[in-house]
């Protein structure tokens, strides 16, 4: 290998760009490795063009550490990946990746209601989780993680909308799970509200 086919860590900053700080990081972690000179100056492949770059999407996807960490060690080092190394890297991670699609799906159309994260700080969480019901499953935001308002119904499936739960002092009873409003007669003909 010659000099001459070796880039200085600025260069690859450049090239990449990441912050020397970033490379040097990811150095440490060894998902590149520098060639020293005489000089002792690092050195680094054209190859880690590509190693970086994956490392700089992968995180950008959701990806830990440990995952980049673990696809880059398939990589060969000294050699740009192939087309086969990465549709080799590409069906390892897309179940991953589906899964975080389908949590930000599902973040997408909870955001304008409630996660059920036991807060109780939104007045709208007095409709979907009175009482933090959602916690009887556990800690975290229980219905982005997929729970339902209905599993946590004193009430259960067979109350009716609109009549009284017992014990809830004459108030019916919260509506089934984080749901649309649905709209009235006057907002679907264009009005306000």
């Amino acid at each position: 290998m010659t000099p001459a086919s070796l880039l200085s860590i600025g260069e690859l900053s450049r090239r990449t760009g990441m912050s020397v700080s970033a490379i040097r990081f990811y150095e440490t972690r060894g998902l590149v490795k520098a060639i020293r000179t005489t000089g002792n100056q690092r050195r680094f492949m054209r190859s880690d063009i590509r190693r970086l770059s994956f490392a700089l999407i992968a995180q950008r996807l959701g990806l830990t550490l440990a995952e980049i960490e673990t696809e880059l060690a398939t990589l060969p080092q000294g050699r740009a990946p192939t087309r086969q190394d990465w549709q080799a890297i590409s069906g390892r991670i897309r179940g991953a990746l589906q899964a975080r699609i389908e949590m930000l799906h599902k973040t997408r159309d909870l955001l304008d209601s409630c996660i059920g994260c036991g807060c109780l700080s939104l007045d709208r969480c007095a409709l979907y989780n009175p009482n933090d019901r959602a916690a009887r499953a556990g800690a975290g935001p229980r219905f982005l993680l997929g729970d339902r308002a209905q599993d946590f119904d004193d009430a259960g499936p067979q109350q009716v909308r609109g009549s009284t739960a017992p014990g809830s002092g004459g108030r019916p009873p919260p509506p089934r799970g984080p749901t649309r409003r649905r709209q009235s007669r006057h907002s679907r003909r264009g009005g306000q509200g």
